[in-house]
């Protein structure tokens, strides 16, 4: 059983973004020093799902907002390098990790703008992800980012984005604006990603609304919030009937899904300890806490106990590689995989990377 603990660690000192432009890195550095990762004798190619990358071009159509753009991470550079250093820097690192594939996304910062501004950084965006996936296509992939607080050009955006760009799918936040994904003005979003097979990745994004309640020591907008916030988006898309109207709709959630993963069943009590609060026109198919088993989840959950919970939650077909690189969240996501030494081997080649295979649509 492979160990990836210290192997590269020097590599793990930088941390970069993707920047503007789309020179590709020569081969030998894209591949240099990377080792196969096995289990059980069996070759295992690793996917990370959850990964992101910022293009300065876009945050520039920020004007006075794009100060704001950037996670206040210790360490995460505030300019941007050639393309050619941050390739190298950021390849290594995937290797110091175990991690042949990344799946890059953008957290959305443009929700509140006009739609001129939001089309423009959408399309710089999905631009940026479909030229580095043509120039690695081995080693990045992306969840393109959609306008979603005009739906019907998210769904021409998503289109593209699939059809012609070849993506994943999209990365959306957690709300629109503090509305739930869960209103109808969305359904047309979630039927196109249905008929192309494409992911929905949900990540949280701060709610302003509760700044006052996080503020203090500790991060608490991020520890506690950012879990608390996909929670409520993924609570509405099973309490409000998403997933009974779009049942082949392939959700994936950052951060183990928040407490949902892990804390699923307090729900199936919910509209028979209190129907007051529940909404009789809302029928819905199956118990609450099934509707997981339809969810993707990435392990970013940090303990072997967790991770082992969230299998015995969700099923371990399921949970799939996230790291949220380069932020410093989980610098060891295979060997935490390996080391829950409650999983089957078949189990862990799953997690490490035939779960994301098949989501994706890719080739182990």
């Amino acid at each position: 059983m492979a160990s990836r603990r210290n192997f590269l660690a020097a590599a793990m000192g930088g941390l970069g973004f993707c920047g503007c432009s789309m020179r590709p890195t020569s081969a030998r550095a894209a591949t240099a020093m990377r080792l196969p990762i096995s289990v059980g004798g069996k070759k295992v190619r690793t996917v990370d799902t959850h990964s992101h990358c910022y293009f300065q071009d876009a945050i520039d159509l920020m004007g006075e907002d794009a100060k704001k753009v950037l996670p206040p991470v210790k360490g995460v550079p505030q300019h941007f390098l050639a393309q050619d250093e941050v390739l190298r820097g950021r390849f290594a690192e995937m290797d110091a990790m175990g991690i042949d594939m990344e799946v890059l996304s953008v957290n959305p910062f443009w929700y509140a703008k006009d739609q001129e501004t939001a089309v423009k950084i959408v399309d710089l965006n999905n631009a940026h992800f479909a030229a580095l996936h043509a120039a690695h296509p081995d080693r990045l992939q992306a969840f393109a980012s959609l306008t979603m607080q005009f739906p019907d050009l998210a769904v021409a955006q998503l289109d593209d984005a699939v059809r012609n760009k070849k993506l994943a799918g999209a990365a959306i936040g957690s709300s629109m604006n503090g509305l739930s994904f869960a209103d109808p003005q969305f359904d047309k979003v979630w039927a196109k990603a249905e008929a192309l097979g494409a992911v929905i990745f949900i990540h949280p994004i701060s709610d302003p609304a509760m700044a006052k309640r996080f503020a203090g020591n500790g991060w608490l907008s991020n520890t506690i919030g950012n879990p608390l916030d996909t929670t409520i988006c993924l609570e509405h898309f099973i309490f409000e009937g998403v997933l009974d109207r779009f049942p082949k709709l392939k959700v994936l959630a950052a951060h183990g899904g928040g407490y949902l993963g892990l804390f699923p069943d307090r729900g199936d009590h919910a509209c028979f300890v209190s129907p007051q609060n529940c909404n009789p026109n809302v029928v819905l198919k199956k118990q609450p806490s099934e509707y997981v088993k339809q969810i993707y989840f990435d392990a970013l959950v940090f303990t072997a106990s967790n991770l082992q919970h969230l299998v015995d939650n969700v099923g371990a077909g399921q949970v799939v590689i996230g790291t949220d690189h380069p932020i410093p969240w989980e610098q060891n996501p295979v060997d935490h995989v390996l080391s829950t030494k409650t999983l089957s081997d078949a189990q862990k080649i799953a997690i490490l990377g035939e779960n994301a295979a098949r989501l994706l649509k890719t080739a182990v």
